[in-house]
């Protein structure tokens, strides 16, 4: 007899998640850590030959206690997946930079019809982006090179059998490892709009040929209303972002990765497509701020010229 869950049946491999952790030198720290305590013990020990003789010595090594364990904490501690030390030095770095941004241009200098601050007050900084500029293919300017943006859905392995896993993971180590330029793979939650399509199927009901589908497309439309109402729905995005090889040439590179990303991608069973350039405006905007609902009609381009029609022109 042939067993018909031999087929199913792969070898498989388990990979730590933690493969960029930073190697462990001595009692489970690192070497920034290491070297970390190291100033602290030599700051102390420097602190003890030139104290000792005007400061009582159980004073010095109480204050040694309380530095160590501070020292010890900072380099040990962790806050929002960062080592205490790292996430400190952000916090300093944002506390020393200015509130508020201004993306009227890069020169830091008022208009001449801004009055002169006084006091407490503060002008905006210039706002500084890493993108420049977004074409209509969906190119990126960054600095000196570009990029593009695919967008794919995700696929659930759980209700695959082990062969089928194996192939889809197999295609995806072989996308992985034909890619030579950065890319970055972007999974994050964003809020449904339900209601509107409640009011969508709501309307499409008194419309149906039969009372047993307007019945059951009212039904479906309270449904999606109560869920609407109650809970918060949320769809998940994948955005990856491919940026041009150093020293890759050709004026639309980003856009042929991004469509050979998307063609890779498919045949793994992913609904995935390159961004143009509306698409990759609004996935920037809406990375940004999640939570407002996208502009209808699209963003104009910051040397774009906005002209009223004649018919909404008030006389």
């Amino acid at each position: 007899m042939i067993n018909d869950n031999a087929a199913d049946s792969v070898d498989r491999a388990r990979m730590p998640a933690d493969v960029d952790a930073p190697d462990k030198v001595a009692y489970g720290l690192t070497w920034r850590q290491l070297a970390i305590l190291a100033v602290a013990g030599l700051l102390f020990y420097g602190a003890w030959h030139g104290l000792r003789a005007v400061v009582p010595p159980q004073a010095v090594v109480f204050a040694g206690v309380v530095v160590g364990g501070v020292v010890f904490g900072l380099v040990v501690g962790r806050r929002d997946g960062l080592p205490m030390d790292v996430w400190l030095l952000h916090a300093i770095r944002h506390s020393r930079s200015p509130n508020a941004l201004s993306s009227s241009g890069s020169d830091p200098g008022a208009p001449q019809w801004v009055q002169p601050p006084t006091g407490r007050v503060v002008l905006p900084a210039p706002l500084r982006l890493p993108a420049d500029a977004i074409d209509d293919d969906g190119e990126i300017t960054v600095g000196g090179g570009r990029a593009a943006i695919t967008a794919a859905t995700s696929i659930n392995l759980t209700l695959r059998t082990a062969s089928e896993q194996a192939a889809l993971i197999e295609g995806f180590g072989a996308w992985l490892n034909s890619l030579s330029a950065p890319t970055q793979v972007v999974v994050s939650a964003q809020p449904v709009d339900l209601a509107s399509h409640a009011r969508a199927v709501a309307d499409a009901a008194r419309h149906q040929p039969h009372p047993a589908l307007e019945a059951a497309c009212a039904d479906h439309a309270a449904f999606l209303a109560d869920l609407a109402a109650h809970r918060d729905p949320l769809r998940r995005q994948v955005l990856v972002v491919i940026r041009t090889a150093p020293g890759e040439q050709g004026s639309h590179a980003a856009r042929r990765r991004a469509e050979d990303t998307a063609r890779a991608l498919s045949g793994l069973g992913v609904a995935a497509r390159a961004l143009d350039g509306a698409a990759a405006t609004a996935a920037l905007a809406a990375a940004a701020d999640p939570y407002r609902p996208p502009r209808p009609g699209g963003l104009a381009a910051p040397d774009a010229v906005i002209t009223a029609t004649a018919n909404s022109r008030k006389t």
